[in-house]
């Protein structure tokens, strides 16, 4: 189901670099735009799952795998620290948000899940999670005053 999740991740380096306000909105109505369909899929996986927490955490481990097939390199299947905290940023910016975005009763579910998993697979990755609204919101004209 979540094959292509790291299609996800394919710009990544261009929407992280020199993130500010305006560019931050640009980037996320693009790739809301791109990619809405991917996050009303997860939460109508959950949504239509009797056990929805076991979905949840069956899209978690899916999107996560994912990502490290598409990103993990050499012999060990490691995914490099530099990009690891692309991921980890990217996740915070855009995935996270745009699951929110669903407005779906599960998006918190299947981000709490995502969340998790991350952490627990990645090195360094106990990352957290917010919505757009409160993103875009701390910015001034760049993100807490740093880039």
């Amino acid at each position: 189901m979540l094959n292509n999740a790291g299609k996800l991740f394919d710009n990544r380096k261009a929407m992280l670099k020199g993130l500010k306000k305006q560019s931050y909105e640009a980037n996320t109505k693009q790739f809301w735009a791109e990619h809405m369909e991917f996050f009303f899929g997860m939460t109508d996986y959950v949504g239509a799952a009797e056990d929805k927490e076991m979905a949840s955490k069956d899209i978690a481990v899916q999107f996560v795998d994912a990502v490290e097939n598409k990103f993990a390199s050499g012999a060990r299947k490691k995914i490099a620290g530099n990009v690891q905290t692309d991921l980890n940023f990217f996740m915070i910016y855009y995935v996270f948000p745009s699951i929110l975005r669903t407005q779906s009763d599960h998006a918190k579910l299947i981000a709490d899940s995502i969340c998790e998993e991350w952490g627990n697979r990645f090195k360094n990755s106990k990352i957290g999670y917010t919505d757009y609204d409160s993103l875009y919101a701390s910015f001034k004209e760049k993100i807490f005053g740093i880039f």
